[in-house]
């Protein structure tokens, strides 16, 4: 029985076509994985995403990347936090700054997938995902 990271290969296929300067990525669809996307965009890190519904009954996310005038990627480190064989949790007042603010922390909270400041306004914690800067 092989168990895969769907939310690992989604920011892996992210991180490489950012540094490959790809417009657009597909990646398997996923409603966790739309919610991180989600995430990433309202913190302006991608440009925008949409579900392609296209030959598989989950569909396609469509995201679309991010870069600078001079084309240097706006997403440039994302790095998975929380893996399947070690999950990490936090509680509201451990929520981490990175960079002193210029990445963000995206968390699985009970009110749903949130930025790290989200987070703490809500005052809530949850499990890491992944930070991004």
């Amino acid at each position: 029985m092989s168990q895969t990271d769907t939310i690992g290969d989604l920011l892996a296929a992210v991180r490489n076509a950012s540094q490959a300067k790809k417009v657009q990525v597909d990646l398997p669809g996923s409603r966790f994985g739309a919610a991180v996307l989600d995430c990433l965009k309202q913190e302006g890190f991608i440009q925008n995403w949409r579900l392609m519904k296209e030959g598989t009954p989950q569909g396609v996310l469509r995201v679309y990347l991010k870069y600078t005038k001079d084309r240097r990627p706006i997403l440039r480190h994302i790095r998975r936090v929380s893996k399947p064989g070690l999950r990490i949790y936090i509680p509201k007042t451990k929520i981490p700054r990175i960079l002193s603010g210029i990445g963000m922390a995206v968390l699985s909270t009970p009110r749903g997938v949130l930025s790290g400041k989200e987070a703490k306004t809500q005052g809530v914690g949850g499990e890491v995902i992944c930070h991004v800067w």
